[in-house]
């Protein structure tokens, strides 16, 4: 029997129905598989499951950070330096003209290269002259300045005015040290220079007051000192290796203090005795008095 023309449409629309349902179903299952699959994928990845076949010791070095990007810093500011004034350049070039030519007339001492290099050298003494003299005038005329007024004079007349004060100066010092010092004179019976240097010593020490300690080395005696004391090891302590030689001791202290050795007059030891006596000394040369051991 044939089949009515409608009802094959039905049957051929139902067929393509459930073709479409069927294959938008296999569609979204496809499509949650996917989706399942690659988070399991990114899991993995990001574990230590995912790199299993590695093992777990496997080892990998670290992967380096970038470098960081060095700060630029800003420009310093830099200082100029201040200007040389124009004489200073001058005077350099000069000097450097002055040097050049004196090297060159010694390698070449042509008559051209020693004149050109005599000429430099004359107009630099000429300056350095006109210096000196303009220095001298400002010393004249103003005392600060001037050196001469310092210490021992240049001036004749007043080169003996100047001895007449410092004796007196020097004289009334020795005269207060007399009070507590003694001079210590170490010497030798056969030395001719001690025998010259006794009277003078003698004289000096009667002059100013001062107590005189004889000192002989050999047990020998001098006119001006007969009865001299024996050495006991002080000149050893005082590392006496040449005679005649002087020393001023202050006693109730125990410190002695070398004035010279040889022959001395007796303007030399009234100078050496007020200088080597003064604090000053004693603080530019502390280790020049010693301290004696008691006996």
């Amino acid at each position: 029997m044939a089949r009515h023309p409608f009802l094959s449409v039905v049957s051929v629309l139902f067929t393509l129905l459930s073709t479409l349902v069927a294959g938008h179903a296999a569609a979204a299952e496809a499509g949650r598989r996917y989706v399942t699959v690659n988070a399991q994928s990114r899991l993995l990845d990001n574990s230590y499951w995912g790199d299993a076949e590695r093992g777990w010791h496997w080892y990998e070095d670290p992967i380096p950070e970038p470098p960081e990007k060095p700060v630029a810093e800003p420009p310093r500011e830099t200082k100029k330096a201040p200007a040389k004034a124009k004489e200073i350049v001058e005077l350099e070039k000069l000097q450097k003209r002055l040097e050049d030519s004196r090297k060159i007339a010694i390698m070449n001492p042509t008559e051209h290269n020693v004149l050109r290099y005599m000429e430099l050298e004359a107009k630099v003494v000429r300056r350095a002259s006109y210096f000196a003299d303009v220095a001298q005038r400002l010393g004249w005329t103003h005392a600060d300045l001037d050196l001469t007024l310092e210490g021992r004079p240049v001036n004749a007349l007043a080169i003996r005015t100047y001895n007449q004060q410092e004796g007196f100066s020097q004289s009334r010092k020795i005269a207060d040290l007399a009070k507590d010092h003694v001079i210590f004179f170490f010497f030798r019976g056969d030395c001719p220079y001690c025998h010259t240097y006794a009277p003078i010593l003698k004289a000096f020490a009667d002059q100013h007051g001062l107590t005189v300690v004889p000192v002989s080395l050999d047990g020998g005696g001098l006119p001006e000192f007969p009865n001299p004391r024996e050495d006991n090891g002080i000149s050893k302590t005082l590392n006496v290796a040449q005679v005649p030689a002087t020393f001023i001791a202050q006693p109730t202290s125990g410190t002695i203090t070398p004035l010279g050795f040889g022959v001395l007059s007796s303007s030399q030891l009234l100078e050496r005795i007020s200088v080597v006596m003064t604090p000053q000394t004693r603080d530019m040369l502390p280790s020049l008095t010693q301290q004696l051991p008691r006996q």
